[in-house]
């Protein structure tokens, strides 16, 4: 999982994103058995070449007698590149096919060439009669996502069902919230008109209500296949992923070699286990295929790729996916985030309105990210109202993402016993998580626990994390709080010389001050007024070399003696005329009355 930062200063602390998410793609099938009715958009920003036909087995000896391939036989395969190739060879041929130009941009069409399917169905018009054709083009255009154009073109034809379902779909990409009832209201409870509301709502992350109208279509037609990979992406989406697996495998009995089905498997297995595990999947597809690699040419496999592979490659393939594939602004704005560049994941996200609870967190840890690389407060309010949306709302309370989100919540309002309230009710789940146990522990100490906080601390194993001033900061505190200022002191000794090492060393001066740990305190004043000869370091170092004299002479220093000899070695080093009245008339005495061997 990725990380971001949050305020608790002094320092900071970090906020766990979550997973990146796979697309499982959204194409709404309307024919019996998955073949394309209308694809999502941008379904094919490269195309996939379709599997090479075997030649006929011919006994030795004989002649293969030529035989003309059937269109309709390769329509009922899907073999749109046998199709095109046909229908292309017949148009320049001359030869006299029915509608030649009709099917030859429908087979363009269904093979992601949709360009070339407008430029067929523009020929088409100076020859045939049908006054559908503007609506068909419409369909092509809604596939590139030129959406204003769709609708140009389909007001172009009659009042038709398809016409009405295109308008629906596309007054929902233009977000017109009263195009889209007025639709709405003039679909008819045919079975394509169902699968268009069924998409708009799965679109509109109303799975629930999707769900129910592909159960509905299934039990009125069992053998079409197809509604069971809706219904599996309506569960994937609730996060049921064994349950998506378990119907989506009636659909791949039968089409085994479908990319959509593959994939949605796949993302379940990346859901239920890890990547290595979703992209084992996805092998079936590359050993079916004869074009080389398959990944290389299908969009939504390439993103899914860069999902797998833990963010390899995303600045290559996730740009141009930006406004064809919705999860792949938002596994940029992780990738951004994971390489610390808080203000490019702002500028993707910061017009996104959140629709399911991973965007609202998302969004929120971004501003939450920014805002403590900026300071800006407005940025960091935000990141707090939007946490407490999702950890306040009914349906997300209850959950783990829900508690991260109060407790993130809690944690950029500096209420701290309010964050290990909800941090210690998920604390098993995340044992072995950095992100988590540098959050809580900083909680701890925020809160005064520090022996629980050092321990936290202890448990992240991240190299980077563990070599942050904050971090260090923070694990000194809670050493001296806890009565091992030496671990502090080491600490402070392996790091080189920098403005990050001299504030740590003034930390540990005050807070072992603080604790009485004065021999500690006495070293690190000492450092400090060797680097800054400020008046203040001199009082600190002389209040706790006093320190030190004073546990001598209560007998707290046992067996101890070489620290108040190094104490005196230390004043002896300075230059200040009070040392001499400190050392000889105060330190000395006191020594040779108690029979105490220093070399003063």
């Amino acid at each position: 999982s990725s990380r971001s930062g949050w305020p608790g200063r002094p320092p900071q602390a970090r906020l766990s994103l979550g997973e990146a998410r796979p697309h499982s793609a959204r194409a709404r099938r309307a024919s019996r058995g998955g073949r394309p009715g209308m694809n999502r958009p941008g379904t094919s920003l490269s195309k996939q070449k379709q599997k090479q036909r075997a030649a006929p087995k011919v006994a030795p000896g004989k002649k293969a007698e030529a035989q003309k391939p059937d269109l309709q036989e390769f329509l009922a395969k899907s073999d749109y590149v046998g199709a095109i190739t046909l229908l292309e060879f017949d148009r320049k041929a001359k030869e006299d096919r029915p509608h030649l130009l009709m099917w030859l941009a429908y087979s363009y069409f269904h093979n992601g060439d949709y360009k070339k399917a407008i430029d067929a169905y523009d020929d088409a018009a100076k020859k045939e009669q049908d006054p559908n054709i503007p609506v068909y083009k419409a369909c092509c255009h809604y596939a590139l996502t030129q959406y204003t154009e769709a609708e140009e073109e389909a007001n172009k034809a009659p009042k038709s069902d398809l016409r009405g379902r295109l308008l629906f779909h596309t007054s929902h990409k233009r977000n017109d919230e009263s195009a889209m009832m007025a639709h709405h209201q003039a679909l008819t409870d045919s079975r394509e008109d169902q699968l268009g509301l069924a998409a708009i709502q799965y679109l509109r992350s109303h799975f629930q209500e999707a769900t129910d109208i592909y159960k509905r279509l299934l039990v009125e037609d069992r053998e079409h296949w197809a509604l069971n990979v809706y219904i599996a992406f309506c569960y994937y989406k609730l996060d049921y992923y064994d349950v998506a697996l378990e119907i989506l495998n009636t659909y791949l009995e039968h089409y085994p070699h479908s990319i959509t089905a593959v994939n949605l498997k796949a993302c379940s297995h990346y859901q239920l286990y890890n990547g290595k595990a979703a992209e084992q999947e996805l092998r079936v597809l590359q050993q079916a295929s004869s074009s080389g690699n398959i990944f290389q040419e299908h969009d939504l496999l390439q993103h899914n790729l860069v999902v797998f592979r833990n963010g390899e490659n995303a600045i290559q393939v996730l740009p141009p996916l930006l406004d064809i594939i919705p999860e792949a602004r938002l596994n940029l704005v992780i990738y951004h985030l994971r390489m610390d560049e808080p203000q490019e994941a702002y500028n993707l996200i910061k017009d996104l309105e959140p629709a399911v609870p991973r965007e609202y967190i998302l969004k929120g840890v971004v501003f939450a990210a920014l805002g403590q690389r900026t300071g800006s407060r407005e940025n960091l309010r935000v990141a707090q109202q939007l946490f407490q949306l999702v950890g306040a709302s009914a349906s997300e309370c209850d959950t783990i993402p829900g508690r991260q989100c109060m407790a993130s919540c809690f944690f950029l309002l500096k209420q701290f016993e309010d964050v290990l309230v909800y941090f210690k009710s998920i604390k098993p789940y995340f044992s072995t998580d950095d992100d988590f146990n540098w959050n809580y522990g900083i909680a701890c100490a925020s809160a005064a626990d520090f022996k629980e906080a050092k321990e936290a601390l202890l448990q992240v194993q991240n190299d980077k994390y563990r070599s942050e001033f904050c971090y260090l900061s923070w694990l000194c505190r809670c050493y001296i709080m806890s009565g091992e200022p030496s671990l502090a002191w080491e600490t402070y000794v392996r790091l080189d010389t920098t403005n990050e090492s001299f504030n740590l060393l003034h930390l540990i001066a005050n807070d072992c001050y603080k604790m009485g740990h004065f021999y500690y305190a006495c070293k690190a004043f000492d450092v400090l007024e060797r680097l800054d000869p400020d008046p203040e370091f001199w009082e600190g170092k002389r209040g706790a070399a006093i320190g030190v004299f004073q546990r001598a002479v209560a007998g707290k220093l046992g067996g101890e003696v070489d620290k108040l000899q190094e104490v005196v070695n230390i004043l002896r080093s300075t230059s200040n005329p009070k040392v001499e009245y400190m050392v000889n008339r105060v330190i000395k005495p006191w020594c040779k009355e108690n029979k105490v061997r220093l070399e003063i």
